[in-house]
């Protein structure tokens, strides 16, 4: 099962920002880097697939069924979309934002086990020391941290992260790709994130998008696609990848 994009296109006025798209479809499991340029329209598939916005063409499938004949309660339910803009401005408490995140729509008073889910979440994070904490006295970071709490406690179908680490430091976006890596596993969900790190991206994506002229025009492994012709045309840059000595990828970029 998967999620599924066919034809899509959508522009703003004149300028046509994704024209025909699809994608082979992206499976349960895997963690994919939606890679390119700035202004190519990243932001702008995300808030199409989590139903924010409404292409002018073409259809976006979950697990066989069309998102746009899904009611806004249950797409929001299936699709979560975390945004790079986290600051937040309600005057609750760390636990009471995650909490409220993973309970949505549901009303009463929560049940141990979400309570226990909560909890062990912010802890995943390294951030369960924050609980008490409202959330306007914290850092960017420290917001970009209980957003993602927020995104990975829904246990949504599909995960939609732009430039989840935007405002980490070296150790917290390893920590936090990790997790998310493990979580996307073990709970079979869809998960696309945005990142601009290349190097990040390769470390923990299992499959790689690149985003350029309005449609994919890359796909594949990471190695795959940094070696292809038009990841190097797309930012203007010659790309040189080589393996490390522990087998991982390392990124060197180059003017032309």
């Amino acid at each position: 099962m998967s999620l599924e994009i066919r034809g899509l296109t959508f522009g703003y006025r004149n300028h046509k920002l994704l024209d025909g798209l699809h994608t082979e479809p992206l499976k349960r499991g895997e963690l994919t880097a939606l890679v390119g340029p700035n202004g190519v329209g990243k932001s702008s598939l995300f808030r199409l697939v989590a139903g924010l916005l409404a292409p002018s063409q073409g259809v976006i499938r979950l697990d066989g069924d069309d998102t746009a004949a899904m009611g806004g309660r249950r797409r929001a339910e299936r699709i979560f979309l975390l945004t790079q803009h986290t600051a937040m401005r309600a005057a609750l408490g760390v636990f009471d934002v995650v909490l409220l995140a993973m309970r949505g729509w549901r009303g009463g008073k929560a049940t141990a086990e979400e309570i226990d889910r909560a909890e062990a979440m912010l802890a995943g994070l390294g951030i369960d020391h924050l609980s008490d904490r409202l959330v306007t006295e914290l850092s960017g970071g420290q917001q970009q941290l209980v957003a993602m709490c927020q995104a990975l406690v829904r246990e949504p179908d599909v995960l939609l992260l732009d430039e989840p680490t935007s405002a980490l430091d070296l150790r917290r976006q390893l920590e936090v790709m990790e997790l998310v890596r493990r979580v996307t596993r073990e709970r079979g969900i869809v998960t696309v994130a945005a990142l601009h790190d290349l190097g990040l991206a390769c470390r923990f994506a299992d499959r790689f998008l690149l985003l350029n002229d309005s449609r994919i025009a890359a796909d594949g492994t990471p190695e795959e696609v940094l070696r292809a012709p038009d990841t190097g045309r797309a930012y203007g840059v010659e790309i040189d990848i080589q393996r490390t000595p522990r087998g991982e990828l390392l990124v060197n970029s180059y003017l032309n």
